[in-house]
């Protein structure tokens, strides 16, 4: 089974990162603005950290293009999972850097940072790409622009759009972004915006960079602000937003990474449908196999941990199942069902269709039947080996734990839905960002995570700072 304990994002201590946004490419979700005064036609930095969601499709973090196409400067992912930096004015190539490597891990956060330095006296230093702190030096495309070649990024007849081509109007971005910072005139390194951390040397971490020059029209998007998302920082001009709401803040951040669903965990050959940061899980109509798995992306070998999911239907009500509860990392992914049955490895099922729940492939001995459109809540306490599990805030079993003597193992949530005439969804809250609706937000008791339902005492949400608190 994938598994991915994220290497750059922080368990502790230093700047904080409060906040990211959450751009689903299914809302065609996006911001823009177009410059009053020019940008440097020479020089400008862009930095930002990203959360991949969609994996495998050309997908545009910044753009700035004319409406022909004909001058369009961007950096994106392309189809193959690359990052491509390019310069395109008047129909041909300006300059070019599309990486050789591949970046498709759904679970880190990945800082990137592109400068563009034209009247560089050196060729190789005229356009420069850093991720996680490092420059990028080998590429599949390397196009040097010539001295003092000019950039068409943030002139004032084009806007510049985070998270969307707009000449074209496709290539969403699908995921999250934080700390959006393009600096006018400068050509800073990566080391302008993050440092390693002197306690664990090859974790990149952010800094504050509130004292680095923005330039005329450089911008700085901190998403602080639920009610203005396209609120700048820095002072100018905001970002009109489009397909974004106040429930796409976030606290997943690179400094404090939530679980997700993930897409690198799959049943072979089929899988979930994900969207909304991979938060929502919708299984396929066609099959077999109907009932189709992922898991989540942090694991947890000891302490007490809380998250929530919601039931729905992606068509009329029927009698469709899902699966959902823990599995150890060691074990294969298969089917929700074949999982519930499983004896070889170590697992708590539960199918609220029926109210079936087993562990290790045995029935625990009573059904705790749930319904459609509810929130079931998991209350995981590794220390001593329970699981509790509630309805729409009410504890099965009057709140004693419905499954104890849980083997020490690493374990992840899993997320199970189940397809046919019609399919049903699970919408996932780990904290960081849900998946539904949120209407009564409920933090833990280190003040992490945005619950329906409150969080029991001495549990705490799923995150890398709470599992290097108490995850061990």
């Amino acid at each position: 089974m994938p598994l991915i304990f994220p290497s750059n994002t922080l368990s502790a201590g230093g700047y904080t990162v409060d906040n990211s946004c959450r751009f689903n490419d299914g809302d065609s979700a996006y911001m823009y603005k177009t410059c009053g005064s020019a940008f440097d036609t020479d020089k400008w930095t862009i930095s930002l950290w990203c959360k991949r969601g969609a994996l495998g499709i050309e997908t545009r973090l910044v753009s700035c293009d004319n409406d022909d196409g004909s001058d369009d400067d961007f950096l994106k992912f392309d189809a193959n999972d690359n990052i491509e930096f390019t310069i395109y004015g008047s129909s041909s190539y300006v300059g070019a850097l599309k990486t050789n490597a591949v970046y498709r891990d759904p679970s880190a956060w990945y800082h990137i940072v592109a400068v563009w330095d034209s009247a560089n006296g050196t060729a190789g230093n005229r356009m420069r790409l850093y991720v996680n702190g490092t420059e990028v030096t080998s590429f599949a495309t390397d196009t040097n622009p010539s001295s003092g070649a000019n950039a068409t990024f943030g002139n004032t007849s084009h806007p510049i759009e985070v998270g969307r081509r707009g000449s074209a109007t496709n290539q969403y971005w699908d995921g999250y972004l934080a700390e959006v910072a393009v600096c006018d005139g400068q050509a800073y390194a990566a080391s302008d915006f993050g440092e390693f951390d002197e306690d664990s040397p090859t974790i990149w971490k952010p800094k504050d960079i509130s004292e680095l020059t923005f330039g005329t029209s450089g911008f700085y998007l901190d998403f602080e602000d639920s009610s203005n998302l396209g609120n700048d920082a820095n002072g100018g001009t905001d970002f009109t937003t489009s397909g974004l709401a106040a429930a796409d803040q976030a606290s997943d951040s690179p400094t404090n990474n939530f679980c997700t669903g993930n897409p690198l965990a799959i049943l072979a050959g089929a899988g979930p449908t994900f969207s909304e940061g991979n938060t929502v899980m919708t299984a396929p109509i066609s099959g077999p196999p109907y009932d189709v798995s992922t898991v989540g992306t942090l694991g947890m070998s000891k302490g007490k941990f809380y998250w929530e999911c919601k039931w729905t239907y992606g068509g009329a009500a029927s009698n469709q199942a899902l699966y959902l509860g823990i599995v150890a990392t060691n074990q294969p992914m298969a089917s929700g069902s074949t999982m519930k049955d499983n004896t070889s490895y170590n697992n708590v099922v539960y199918a609220p269709n029926g109210g079936d729940l087993r562990k290790n492939g045995a029935d625990v001995g009573t059904d705790y039947a749930g319904s459609v459109d509810s929130i079931f809540g998991f209350a995981l306490d590794l220390d001593n080996g329970t699981l509790k599990i509630h309805e729409n805030g009410t504890y099965f079993n009057s709140g004693t734990a419905v499954v104890t003597s849980i083997t020490e193992d690493t374990y992840v949530p899993l997320l199970a839905p189940n397809g046919g005439p019609t399919n049903s969804i699970i919408s996932a809250n780990f904290g960081g960002c849900s998946g539904f609706t949120v209407s009564s937000g409920n933090a833990d008791a280190d003040g992490y995570g945005n619950f329906e339902y409150a969080v029991p005492s001495g549990y705490y949400a799923l995150c890398t700072k709470n599992i290097g608190a108490y995850g061990g």
